[in-house]
């Protein structure tokens, strides 16, 4: 009984302070799971756009040939090709997470190696979508 009142009087042991941004070595793991919940916020701004977009085309021509003048300027077309970027990501990432629900891929190198497939995957397929728009 002795012992523990020595303990209250003296207070909780220090913990030591996380590491600073500075010091902290960004990993992969990390940097992914920041994009995904980032992916899903810009997934949402992005769908208020498309529901802006699908309000004018059905207010009329006026309205709609004024959407299509922004979509069809350089930074329409820029916000377009982000929003793809970002849908592909947050989709392959999705599915990433589903295979972990399941209990597949948490050992150290496939963590790493679908982490850099669902990057390359996203950008590909942004790759292939804009230039099938652009060309076909």
């Amino acid at each position: 009984m002795n012992e523990a009142l020595e303990i209250t009087k003296k207070g909780p042991k220090p913990r030591p302070l996380s590491p600073h941004l500075q010091i902290y070595k960004w990993q992969l793991t990390s940097l992914m799971s920041i994009g995904h919940r980032a992916s899903g916020v810009a997934l949402s701004l992005g769908s208020i756009l498309i529901v802006t977009w699908l309000v004018t085309l059905a207010s009329g021509p006026e309205l709609f040939s004024i959407a299509s003048l922004v979509i069809s300027h350089w930074f329409g077309q820029f916000i377009l090709f982000g929003f793809s970027v970002v849908l592909f990501y947050h989709l392959l990432n999705g599915i990433r997470h589903l295979s972990w629900d399941i209990g597949y891929g948490f050992n150290l190198s496939i963590v790493y190696k679908t982490g850099y497939a669902v990057l390359f995957t996203a950008l590909f397929l942004t790759i292939v979508t804009w230039l099938t728009v652009w060309f076909f």
